[in-house]
């Protein structure tokens, strides 16, 4: 009995050591995945939260209904979705179309030779459009908590709108809109284990070429879920730290008075 538990434990830990570089490799991935595609979403979140609230009604609703349908569609769906569309959409640009535009046309096509796409790059696409859509809406929200008097007051003192915008708007808005964004990230971070169906070795995918190798689901699981843990630890860390650095100014106020 001693050696058949002397001889697993043996194998147990050679199993973990061939394992680790990998292991380490797919994690990178999953990280790179998530930062990525969190500043993108970023990105696409400031300009869907824009176009939201311009007060040219048909593009306000047209993004809004645009939001509300990938919000409404599975994560899964959105994946595959753009790893199998984006080919099809490459070849469309080839070939060429025309758009009529009343008494005239207008004719777009673009010379593309190689039709391939990155797994990788279509996992950035997917996840990135997926964070920007709910954080848009943190960030529209955010946006509706700052009073309309921060706006008049800066028109008193001669501020341009672009730099009310960015100078005034954007910092408070930024405090409101930080705790629901830092959520959406641990969110993001969980959703990179979709990716693993359009063929991008993440930690998710490598796990379970590791557990058909070994015949060991609960083993290699646990250390994935502990890997995940310890990246949302570390972020939650991170976040609480950005958290209090933003809100310096407010704390100071209220330690003052």
């Amino acid at each position: 009995m001693s050696d058949f538990l002397l001889n697993a434990t043996d194998k147990l830990h050679s199993d973990f050591i061939s394992y680790i570089s990998p292991l380490a490799e797919a994690t990178s991935v999953t990280l790179a995945l998530a930062i990525v595609s969190l500043i993108v979403g970023l990105i696409l979140a400031f300009l869907f939260t824009i176009l939201e609230s311009v007060s040219f009604k048909p593009i306000s609703w047209l993004t809004s209904l645009f939001t509300l349908t990938i919000r409404a569609l599975p994560e899964l769906l959105i994946v595959v979705a753009i790893y199998n569309g984006l080919p099809l959409l490459l070849i469309l640009l080839d070939d060429g179309f025309t758009i009529p535009l009343g008494f005239t046309s207008l004719t777009i096509q673009i010379n593309i030779s190689d039709f391939n796409v990155s797994p990788f790059l279509c996992g950035i696409l997917a996840l990135s459009l997926l964070y920007a859509v709910y954080a848009s809406q943190t960030l529209r929200g955010a946006l509706m908590a700052i009073s309309p008097g921060q706006r008049q007051a800066a028109e008193v003192l001669g501020l341009s709108r672009a730099r009310t915008f960015w100078r005034i708007i954007i910092p408070q808005m930024w405090r409101h809109a930080l705790p629901g964004l830092s959520n959406q990230w641990l969110i993001l971070l969980k959703d990179t284990a979709l990716v693993s169906a359009i063929a991008i070795n993440d930690l998710m995918m490598q796990t379970r070429g590791i557990i058909a190798r070994t015949q060991q689901p609960f083993l290699w699981y646990f250390v994935a879920l502990l890997i995940y843990l310890t990246i949302s630890i570390i972020s939650k860390k991170i976040i609480q730290r950005i958290e209090k650095r933003s809100l310096y100014f407010e704390q100071s106020q209220d330690s003052n008075h």
